[in-house]
């Protein structure tokens, strides 16, 4: 209640559109008992050991678009859904029908503390739940249930005095240890943010179009990330190491096709061509004068000046200044 009082939500108003409905699961949901919480990994298959350093040189290279590791693949709700899913199915095989209903990021469910409180790991600093085993490179879901479980014990907290996290976080979005200001966050503004992006904020997001990974690319847990078993959070060929002028070109239906069935496609086209416009002007700014990689980037951003989007338009000429 003190976070969403200070703000700290931005344009998510959803997260305040339930009351206290998130910390108490038998107001969302009648009859609850007990609350089953799983944990899904989406490192990918192929990840190799040095995964972190490689997601950090990506950053290095500005003319190159960087999309946060857990959309690359399938979207991640239709995934782990269908396995929760599984997991009831098997339960009642078990103990016979019962009252329940499956989540997974969908309602006004407190998510990273019910998996805390139910041993799956620890909040970190940056929040988001951390495993001595695991890192923090998986998804969440639960199952609310009307059966009498046995509670499973919290584990400690083991950041210790580490501040990593904070320290690298570009748009010092994390504002205090377990205390996040979305507004500032580069994932907030890419995904969940709809409208013009703070001009003052924009150079901080270099080459960032979906998402952020930088307080976990840094977290030193994330050297025991697990890779998936699942094919479904592979790669897709064109979302990783795709040159922005490339990725900005995308007709509507080309992103649409591209996207389909992965998380990416909630943004629409309208904010995908937004995040990659400011990516492309710190590309700009990040190249020497006279650079041969300046032409097409400054081409791209053209193409896209008289665009029919307001929100474009503003970002296109606001990357072409720079």
């Amino acid at each position: 209640m003190q976070w969403l009082q200070a703000g700290f939500h931005g344009s998510m108003d959803y997260m305040a559109a339930h009351g206290l409905k998130r910390a108490r699961p038998a107001e969302l949901v009648p009859g609850t008992v007990s609350v089953i919480t799983a944990r899904m990994d989406y490192l990918p298959r192929a990840a190799p050991d040095d995964w972190q350093a490689i997601e950090f040189a990506r950053l290095q290279r500005p003319a190159e678009g960087a999309v946060s590791l857990y959309a690359r693949g399938r979207d991640y709700h239709k995934v782990l859904r269908a396995r929760l899913q599984k997991l009831q199915d098997h339960i009642a095989q078990a103990v016979g029908p019962f009252g329940h209903r499956v989540f997974t990021d969908s309602a006004p469910v407190l998510e990273a503390e019910l998996a805390a409180r139910s041993g799956q790991g620890w909040r970190g600093k940056h929040t988001l739940v951390l495993s001595r085993e695991g890192g923090s490179m998986f998804f969440l879901g639960e199952i609310y249930v009307d059966l009498h479980l046995p509670r499973t014990p919290p584990t400690g907290a083991h950041c210790g005095q580490c501040t990593a996290c904070i320290d690298i976080c570009p748009t010092r979005a994390i504002v205090a240890p377990h205390r996040l200001d979305a507004r500032r966050c580069i994932s907030y503004l890419t995904i969940e943010h709809d409208g013009p992006i703070d001009e003052a904020l924009r150079p901080l997001l270099g080459n960032r179009i979906y998402g952020c990974d930088d307080c976990q690319l840094i977290c030193p847990w994330n050297k025991y990330a697990q890779r998936s078993s699942l094919p479904d959070f592979d790669a897709r060929q064109g979302l990783a190491g795709s040159g922005l002028a490339a990725l900005f070109g995308w007709s509507e239906e080309e992103f649409l096709r591209r996207t389909e069935g992965g998380p990416i496609r909630r943004i629409g086209h309208v904010r995908w061509l937004r995040n990659i416009a400011i990516a492309l002007g710190n590309a700009l700014a990040a190249l020497p004068p006279g650079h041969a990689g300046r032409a097409p980037l400054q081409a791209a951003l053209q193409a896209r000046a008289e665009h029919p989007s307001a929100l474009v338009r503003e970002h296109v000429q606001w990357a072409l200044g720079r």
